[in-house]
């Protein structure tokens, strides 16, 4: 087969605009597999099995199995990318959260900006030779912010050579889900720069100081036209006050959310927990409109280092920056 014959080394790592995967797919295309018994395989998939690497199950392969060889190890670093990349994806509410995702191949973006007035949010009839009303779309007159966060490999390998991959794997799922974290908390400190603030007590917010309520959340929810309020973002604490509210324990919502652990709420809103809401606070926004997700690559691991076993202080990172697209789609509740 021809995966057998890719010659593997450390510079397909360093092909500009390729992953070591792209660079891979183009040296042994999948669609040569279709009615094969290796369809539905990557050509990474493909290379674990010409070396007879098992990576997922009880009947994994140790550490110590990707360098048997040089070719193998060369295997590795994209592994290590790759768990680490599903802990990430694992619980992730991000794709709840942003609008889009651009990829870009620099540390400087400015991403446009529209910033509608009342008049601009409706659409008005055009007679004969009038003029059409115009929406105005700006350059951002602020950078994205990228910042860079991962976690650093303390391990000899050594200790690592007879550890199981899949046990290895779930450390490594779980330096993934510390990333998705910290770009969760960089999406609520935009948020909090940018989104319009309402108190619970004052106009247009109904309900006594420092209480919520549904009459509150119905007027929250009413400040959102004609965006759509479909993401909430509270803390654990606000999450079990929305839930004892009497319009939150209908039996259909409990059903759902005995049997699936999802809520559907009495306001057609997801709500998500995180601990990086301050306890008295909701934030919620149009998902389809608020929130672009900014990323220079993906996740990178210093390969040179994995691939001679220097496992020691290996860097795995992730590349990520949050703008406003609609400052109006998305707003906070203070109690």
């Amino acid at each position: 087969m021809a995966f057998d014959n890719i010659h593997l080394e450390k510079g397909m790592y360093r092909e500009s605009g390729k992953s070591f995967t792209q660079v891979l797919e183009g040296l042994d295309p999948s669609e040569a597999y279709r009615g094969t018994a290796l369809e539905g395989t990557d050509a990474f998939q493909r290379q674990l099995k010409r070396f007879d690497i098992h990576a997922k199950g009880a009947g994994s392969d140790s550490v110590e199995k990707f360098f048997r060889t040089y070719e193998s190890a060369v295997l590795f670093p994209e592994f290590v990318a790759r768990v680490v990349r599903q802990g990430m994806e694992e619980n992730n509410i991000l794709p709840s959260v942003v609008a889009t995702v651009t990829n870009i191949d620099s540390m400087d973006y400015r991403s446009i900006h529209s910033v509608p007035s009342e008049k601009d949010k409706t659409l008005a009839d055009v007679g004969e030779g009038a003029q059409i009303p115009t929406t105005t779309i700006k350059t951002d007159d602020k950078l994205v912010t990228l910042k860079k966060h991962g976690r650093m490999l303390v391990a000899s390998y050594e200790a690592l050579r007879f550890q199981k991959l899949d046990l290895f794997s779930v450390m490594l799922r779980q330096i993934g889900a510390y990333i998705q974290r910290k770009h969760l908390d960089d999406v609520v400190r935009l948020l909090n720069t940018s989104a319009t603030t309402f108190v619970i007590g004052d106009d247009p917010i109904s309900s006594a100081e420092g209480e919520i309520g549904y009459a509150s959340l119905v007027d929250f929810w009413a400040q959102f036209y004609p965006y759509e309020m479909n993401t909430m973002l509270v803390s654990n604490s606000m999450m079990s006050k929305l839930l004892k509210l009497p319009e939150f324990q209908n039996p259909l919502t409990g059903l759902n959310f005995q049997g699936t652990g999802k809520l559907s709420t009495a306001l057609g809103a997801q709500i998500l927990r995180s601990d990086a809401i301050p306890a008295n606070y909701i934030f919620a926004l149009d998902r389809n409109y608020a929130v672009e997700m900014v990323q220079a690559g993906d996740v990178n691991v210093e390969y040179d280092k994995l691939i001679d076993r220097q496992l020691e202080r290996a860097a795995i990172t992730h590349i990520c920056g949050f703008g406003m697209i609609m400052d109006d789609a998305a707003k906070i509740l203070e109690i």
